[in-house]
């Protein structure tokens, strides 16, 4: 059975930067599941699963526009730390929800704290290495939700 649309894929990874940078692997953890063409994993990777079978291992690199996007400036912005109100502590790598989504806490200067609201791997080419576990059709309710459900799954 081929990885395509519609069908739950389950695949072991490690994905480094240009580097050689390990920055996450579900080696030695539970296999990453997800349904193929619904969105669940970055574009590049998904475009590259399509047609693999179970058994399949190979590597892809992807540029950033294909991974987590290229960094936006308008996503990092100088802020008062009057907008963290009753948080104590804020240290650089933090992480807060805001209304557009995660941003980090990339500097701090006085009272001027520095966020920014780009994923931390934006702007980076990515090369994923993948083992293709498992390929099954999706059941209908997984389809319909957009998402596998079950052990080692999201729901």
């Amino acid at each position: 059975m081929q990885v395509a649309d519609k069908m739950a894929v389950s695949i072991h990874y490690t994905l480094t930067n240009d580097e050689g940078e390990v920055l996450d692997s579900s080696i030695g953890d539970d296999a990453l599941v997800y349904l193929q063409g619904s969105g669940n994993i970055i574009s590049g990777l998904e475009n590259a699963m399509v047609g693999k079978v179970i058994g399949d291992k190979f590597k892809v690199r992807l540029d950033a526009e294909d991974g987590y996007g290229e960094l936006m400036e308008d996503m990092v912005e100088v802020i008062s730390r009057e907008m963290f109100e009753g948080i104590d502590t804020i240290e650089v790598g933090m992480q807060f929800h805001a209304d557009t989504g995660v941003v980090t806490v990339v500097s701090i200067d006085g009272d001027n704290i520095t966020i920014d609201g780009n994923h931390p791997l934006a702007g980076q080419a990515l090369t994923f290495d993948v083992e293709v576990i498992d390929v099954r059709a999706a059941t209908e309710e997984e389809a319909s939700h957009g998402h596998i459900h079950g052990e080692n799954c999201h729901h």
